[in-house]
């Protein structure tokens, strides 16, 4: 298929900008020749020196590896391929939506970089509650109404101050994948059918995501409208994104679908560098993400739980070790819904509830063999809160990068700013709509993640970094709402405790437990003997399908091993 953007790159040209010209034209044929989005497959795992990208999609993370090539270094990989998921994995990648960066640079410092969406100033605490009191859960997660202000671009310029390459670089392979178009597999497929009724529905002008026959393994999929507004970024910036013609576009769609976000919502948005939470397990160093992320102090509340118990002994996924993580998992989750918010908002107690005394105090009920009740546990005592998708990048220099980034639901709100080709965010949905009502991953919250203007909403990502000597041993992270966290931290356990490699890491079954609903999950294909010695101790056990899609590179004997999830088509690129 011939490259239209080049055409359109020589057209450009004036007399003062050959050099400029001639660079993008380079950077262009470079792309060309190292991805092919018309013939590319998924693999599963690659060992190699120099660096690796593990992402939810192929072409993605060929985009990152091809960064690498160039000269570029982690962040400026991981840039790249959020920018190629905006494209190629619309269901989750995104420029409409947040997320949040973990990074452990080559000099020693570690980095976490706060993208979030927030609360448009026009939103209000009780803005879906009908005149009877009732939540009215549709509007909180579908439409125009249940979009926060994004945050993505912002984020990824405010991580590029610790990149090598320029960004007009490092957004030229999502343009010419929006632009010239990728072939999609039948999964893709598959979901753009699926979801088309509500493309239709919740959209004031037809997106490229619907066509009038059903997509098939092997169409191509072109987003003009998705290329000029990363052309715009391209050349003007984050300003390319929040003022201007993007912004416009953003507001006027906004106005068409009686949403809330404004010029001066967007205008006002800041990414936010955040102190990383960094603590110690049995002899590592975990780096991983702070509120408004409720998944790295869950991760540090269980790890600490965890952190004197010789889980090791008790070995891999035995109904002895479930029961104990699942009562760890109990006991961080109700402390989620009790004390943790937006901390620009409201005072979290952080210091206290990862304290090693009050860890080892929520940990007096706990009975082994016996199933606990989140009736009875519930939250500490204290004196003084599904559709994601995670990239994991390591250099050779011994940089780290960790991102998780969301749209919340799958393809978000399904609304497409019109004339822009990007999804938004409904991720007004992981407030707390009402105190006690549960979202649409079961989270349940209080006054603390209330909705208000301005404010960042709770989440359960949980980009994650493992130290060893100081150095990269472990990155992960992974999608999947409120079993993020649990996973994350079954796949450190089943490394660190466990004894496993990367591989069965990732791979083995997972579970998950959330303090309410009151339930065990496991997957399909997790031991039934376990299921029914949980049944036996007491504990509700129910089957589900796949719970995330993790990604973890390994640092093992100087030799980078990079593992994308089996459950999903997530792609391990390196060289």
């Amino acid at each position: 298929m011939p490259d239209r953007s080049l055409n359109k790159k020589f057209e450009m040209i004036k007399p003062g900008n050959v050099f400029l010209a001639i660079v993008a034209i380079c950077i262009t044929v470079q792309s060309k020749a190292q991805i092919n989005p018309y013939n590319y497959h998924s693999q599963k795992k690659i060992t190699c020196k120099k660096g690796a990208v593990i992402s939810a999609h192929p072409l993605a993370s060929q985009a990152g590896v091809q960064v690498l090539k160039e000269g570029g270094n982690a962040v400026d990989a991981a840039i790249a391929t959020q920018l190629a998921l905006a494209v190629v994995y619309p269901g989750a990648g995104n420029i409409g939506g947040g997320g949040f960066m973990v990074a452990h640079l080559k000099t020693g410092k570690n980095v976490s970089i706060d993208y979030r969406e927030m609360a448009p100033s026009k939103a209000s605490r009780d803005m879906y509650l009908d005149a009877g009191d009732n939540p009215q859960m549709d509007l909180s997660q579908n439409g125009h109404l249940s979009s926060g202000v994004p945050g993505t671009i912002a984020g990824l310029f405010a991580s590029h101050q610790y990149g090598k390459l320029p960004f007009e670089q490092l957004i030229q392979p999502a343009i010419d994948l929006a632009e010239n178009g990728f072939v999609i597999t039948a999964a893709e497929a598959s979901s753009l059918n699926h979801n088309r009724d509500e493309f239709i529905k919740l959209n004031t002008q037809t997106p490229a995501f619907v066509k009038t026959i059903p997509w098939k393994a092997g169409d191509t999929l072109i987003q003009n409208d998705l290329a000029n507004t990363l052309k715009r970024i391209r050349d003007n910036g984050a300003k390319g994104f929040y003022t201007g013609e993007t912004a416009r576009l953003i507001v006027e769609e906004m106005q068409r679908g009686k949403g809330l976000i404004s010029y001066e919502d967007l205008v006002n948005y800041k990414a936010a560098e955040r102190t990383p939470l960094i603590f110690p397990y049995k002899g590592f160093s975990v780096v991983t993400m702070p509120l408004p992320s409720s998944g790295g102090i869950i991760l540090q509340q269980a790890l600490g739980m965890l952190e004197n118990r010789n889980i090791g002994k008790m070995k891999f996924q035995t109904a002895a070790s479930v029961q104990l993580m699942t009562e760890v998992e109990r006991r961080a989750y109700a402390d989620r819904a009790e004390f943790l918010g937006d901390p620009d908002f409201v005072k979290v107690p952080v210091k206290t509830i990862t304290s090693k005394k009050y860890l080892t105090d929520r940990m007096k009920d706990y009975i082994p063999n016996k199933a606990g009740s989140s009736t009875q546990t519930s939250h500490g005592i204290v004196t003084e809160s599904d559709e994601t998708t995670h990239l994991s990048v390591i250099d050779g220099d011994g940089n780290a990068v960790a991102v998780t980034t969301t749209l919340n639901g799958g393809y978000g709100s399904h609304t497409v700013v019109g004339g822009a080709g990007f999804l938004l965010n409904n991720e007004m949905d992981d407030f707390s709509v009402k105190p006690g009502v549960p979202n649409m991953y079961g989270a349940v919250g209080n006054e603390n993640n209330a909705i208000a203007p301005g404010k960042r909403m709770l989440s359960s990502m949980t980009p994650t970094i493992v130290l060893k000597n100081n150095q990269p041993y472990l990155v992960t992270g992974t999608p999947g709402g409120t079993t993020i966290p649990t996973s994350v931290l079954q796949t450190i356990v089943n490394v660190i405790d466990f004894g496993m490699n990367a591989d069965d890491a990732v791979n083995k079954p997972k579970f998950h437990h959330q303090w309410l609903p009151d339930v065990i999950e496991v997957e399909n294909n997790f031991d039934p003997l376990v299921v029914q010695q949980l049944k036996a101790m007491g504990y509700t056990v129910k089957q589900r399908g796949r719970i995330g899609r993790t990604e973890l590179i390994m640092v093992k004997n100087k030799n980078i091993v990079a593992v994308g999830d089996s459950r999903g088509e997530d792609d391990a690129e390196g060289f």
